[in-house]
This record gives structure tokens, C-alpha cells and sequence, in this order.
């Protein structure tokens, strides 16, 4: 069975195209626009071993919000599609990754309920090339409102604004990595006592 997520979205601030294959190979097209959201994406397709194209064309001559908002939404949509059912996924994940200076924590549970818990650094120096830092964690409310996951991130310390949010995303990608990936032991079971996630 393939696991592969597609959507579309457009409005009148962008369109969106999203493509992610979870039993990939890492394999990453990405464009958006805005090169350090670029390089964050390829982190989370590359660490996750997601196949993952996205093609945004946002109001970039209004700012960067709606082309990095529209397109974690997205992914987020994209990312709920290709784990259909969820039968015989491991549902939990978590990893650390260090960046230099800098420590990401993150831990997932594919729950099918929507919830973020994130913490990072205060004082952050405020862009990363056209990149508003304060976006990282509307990305992952983004992402988790779509996804419909829980998701905790938390950075105890880091100095450099671009290693605090990249290692974020790759403790992000290999924790859904984990969490995704079928567990041979649960082979058509539901990870849940309900039934259903």
C-alpha cells in the first residue's frame, strides 16, 4: 500500500502544491520562495526519508507569512493523507538533535487530536534572511492543526537563531520518522484501545 499524501491549495494569498511519500527515500523538490523555509523543508524530507515536493507561490510582496503559513497547512493535510488508517505504525516517536550550540527535543503521537507544546530560546535574533523567526512556531501550529497530531518541541538552550530552528526540524522529521514508520510486530492493528486514531 502506498503511503503518499497530495494536496492543493489555493486562495487568493497563494497556491500550494504538496507531495509527500513516507516510505521514501528523502528525495526533496522544494520552492517556495523563501530560502531558509526552503532549506527547513529539505531538513524534514531528507531526515525523515520523506519523498516531499512543494511548490508555493505566495504574496511575497506583502511579506512571508501566507506562503510559509498555507504551506504548513499543507503539508500538514499532506502528512494526514498518507497515513491513512494508521493500522501498524509504531504511533510514537521522539528524538534529540543537537545543532552546534543549540538542542532540539521533540516527541510525537500521532493521535488523530491536534495539540503543540513549544518552547524555544527567548530573545532570538528576529529574521534569518527573509525568514521572521517568530514563524517556527506558527509552522508547527500549522502543521499540527492539519496533521492532527500532538506534538511537543522544546529547545533548552541555543544561541544562533539558525541552528535553534534547524535542529528543530530535523529532531521533527526523524521523531515523525519514527513515529510513521510499521512496526512488523502490529501488522494491521490499530495502535490505539479505541479503535481508531
Amino acid at each position: 500500500m502506498n503511503r503518499v499524501g497530495r494536496v492543493e491549495r489555493t486562495t487568493k494569498e497563494t497556491s500550494v502544491l504538496v507531495e509527500i511519500d513516507l516510505d521514501g527515500r528523502g528525495e526533496v523538490d522544494v520552492s517556495t520562495g523563501v530560502g531558509f523555509y526552503d532549506h527547513m523543508l529539505d531538513q524534514l524530507g531528507r531526515h525523515g526519508l520523506f519523498d516531499l515536493k512543494v511548490k508555493t507561490d505566495g504574496d511575497l510582496h506583502i511579506d512571508t507569512h501566507h506562503t510559509i503559513e498555507d504551506t504548513a497547512l499543507a503539508l500538514g493535510a499532506a502528512f494526514k493523507k498518507a497515513l491513512g488508517d494508521k493500522s501498524g505504525i509504531y504511533r510514537f516517536g521522539n528524538c534529540t538533535v543537537p545543532l552546534d550550540e543549540s538542542l532540539a527535543q521533540v516527541t510525537v503521537d500521532l493521535s488523530g487530536r491536534p495539540y503543540l507544546v513549544h518552547t524555544e530560546p527567548e530573545n532570538m535574533a528576529p529574521m534569518i534572511g527573509s525568514y521572521d523567526t517568530t514563524m517556527t512556531r506558527h509552522i508547527f501550529e500549522s502543521f499540527v492543526a492539519q496533521a492532527q497530531i500532538a506534538l511537543h518541541i522544546h529547545v533548552p538552550y541555543g544561541r544562533n537563531a539558525h541552528h535553534i530552528v534547524e535542529c528543530q526540524f530535523k529532531a521533527l522529521a526523524r521523531a515523525l520518522r519514527y513515529a510513521s514508520e510499521r512496526d512488523p510486530r502490529a501488522a494491521g492493528i490499530i495502535p490505539s484501545t479505541k479503535g481508531a486514531l
